[in-house]
């Protein structure tokens, strides 16, 4: 069986449906529910059984030499504003080193997802543990992690592989509400109105300009289903499309798709100043290296697929997925 932690979220959500795809149903789906809505991104997939995290670490070392083929550990809070240190430290390190621990006791293949959040402010978007500015707890979760992987994989043959996930957009994500993508935000409001927003001037960039590696959910699955059928393959790897485009070239995918709409400029808002990534891109040498020749899409070809997907999906897209 496969596990997939975060199954009923963004990335994990779309991972089992990658799965079902390849012809694997036995799944274990571990979430946390208590955004019941979630359960939209799911209802249509193939899966053997659902934990609530309160019970998966208990199941897993109850379980783990019981034909448990790989664990995809995804589950975390993302939330990037959040400031409860506490809270951020127990839900997304503790819970995965614990994972990290039982899954090398029954070298079981761990692939779990870590986040471009570690790089904060800096340039350089190499994977060089040890050496992350993150500007925020949720990118020091992430950091502190791959911290831990480094140490632990020293010491094991079984696969450990970590993603550092850029700006990933697409279908499954609307019940991250702030957190959701700036392409969701403006496929709302383009359909609230006639305009969608974007922060103005900020940080030497002009409005509009700030720039991100955004990178289509459907190509972060194909890493992921990579990574299971090359279990030889551990380390921790970028995973974006490797060019940065800024964010005028989102809203006027969104635009060019639907034919109408302009964009307008907002003050940036005082609680993101400081805690901001206004430019990232992803290294993607390591993961070349690595054997993976997949390709990704650009904003511009992954935006007009996510819109079609939204406008296809209308009423579930408004409910959670």
């Amino acid at each position: 069986m496969i596990v997939v932690t975060g199954g009923a979220g963004f990335i994990g959500s779309n991972l089992v449906h990658g799965l079902n795809a390849h012809d694997r149903d036995d799944i274990v789906v571990v979430d946390n529910l208590e955004r019941g809505e979630k359960f939209f991104n799911i209802r249509d997939a193939n899966i053997d059984q659902y934990l609530d995290q309160d019970e998966f670490l208990d199941w897993l070392v109850e379980n783990g030499d019981d034909g448990v083929d790989a664990i995809f550990h995804l589950g975390a809070s993302s939330d990037t504003t959040e400031w409860n240190g506490r809270y951020m430290m127990e839900n997304n390190y503790a819970f995965s080193k614990g994972a990290l621990d039982i899954a090398i006791a029954y070298q079981i293949p761990f692939i779990y997802a870590s986040s471009a959040a570690v790089y904060g402010m800096g340039t350089d978007f190499k994977e060089r543990i040890g050496k992350e500015r993150p500007l925020n707890v949720y990118g020091y979760t992430k950091a502190l992690f791959d911290r831990y992987v480094e140490r632990q994989m020293q010491a094991t043959d079984s696969q450990i592989a970590g993603l550092r996930y850029f700006n990933v957009y697409g279908p499954g994500e609307t019940h991250k509400g702030r957190m959701a993508s700036i392409a969701y935000h403006h496929y709302r409001q383009l359909h609230a109105g006639a305009t969608v927003k974007l922060f103005g001037e900020y940080d030497g960039y002009s409005a509009g300009e700030q720039k991100r590696d955004f990178v289509y959910v459907d190509d972060v699955v194909s890493v992921n289903l990579w990574l299971l059928d090359h279990p030889q393959v551990s380390g921790v790897f970028n995973c974006g499309t490797g060019a940065a485009e800024s964010f005028n070239e989102v809203a006027n995918a969104v635009t060019r798709h639907f034919g109408y709409g302009g964009i307008e400029y907002i003050p940036f808002p005082d609680d993101l100043r400081g805690a901001y990534q206004s430019y990232t891109e992803a290294d993607l040498n390591a993961l070349r290296a690595a054997g993976y020749t997949g390709t990704f899409r650009s904003v511009s070809d992954g935006v007009a697929d996510y819109m079609k997907w939204l406008d296809a999906n209308a009423p579930a897209s408004r409910q959670g997925g």
